[in-house]
């Protein structure tokens, strides 16, 4: 089997998630981790992910740390962070899921910028800082819209800004 096939058959039983119930399903994703070498930082993203994706974010957490310390290669490092600070702050730690997307947007930009500005927003809300939530979710939405971008960032900017 080469990688191109196991992806495949990754994207495919992700496609099918609804078919199944939850313990199905994580069993599904179990046997193409266990595809896998033994200690696979994909293999453990992949269970992180079916663990969250079903409503266990306690079991999820420790494999997307496994993951990341694995060297966790492409996009999936990143998505990663963000799925592990959105179990994070389920788990009722907002502060800690805060620190976490704020750093990994430091780290540069690319399409998943809006998945982490969405789950920071959440967090922030969980942290008590209802302002900062509003202004970040505004400004991800505002580069989407098909007028007022600049109106609807800078009224993101404001909702932060001190009063002058």
């Amino acid at each position: 089997m080469t990688s191109k096939d196991w992806e495949q058959r990754v994207t495919t039983a992700w496609a099918a998630i609804d078919s199944y119930d939850d313990e199905t399903f994580r069993a599904v994703v179990d046997e193409l981790a266990g595809d896998l070498p033994d200690g696979h930082p994909v293999a453990a993203f992949e269970r992180a992910c079916a663990f969250d994706s079903t409503g266990r974010p306690d079991l999820a957490e420790p494999l997307y740390r496994e993951a990341l310390a694995g060297e966790l290669p492409g996009e999936r490092r990143r998505r990663a962070v963000i799925q592990l600070a959105s179990s994070i702050r389920n788990l009722g730690r907002p502060a800690e899921s805060v620190e976490l997307l704020t750093a990994e947007l430091e780290r540069g930009s690319d399409h998943l910028d809006d998945a982490a500005r969405c789950v920071l927003a959440l967090a922030l809300t969980d942290a008590g800082r209802e302002r900062e939530a509003v202004s970040v979710a505004v400004g991800a939405l505002a580069r989407h819209l098909p007028r007022y971008q600049r109106s609807m960032a800078a009224y993101a900017r404001a909702l932060i800004e001190p009063a002058r």
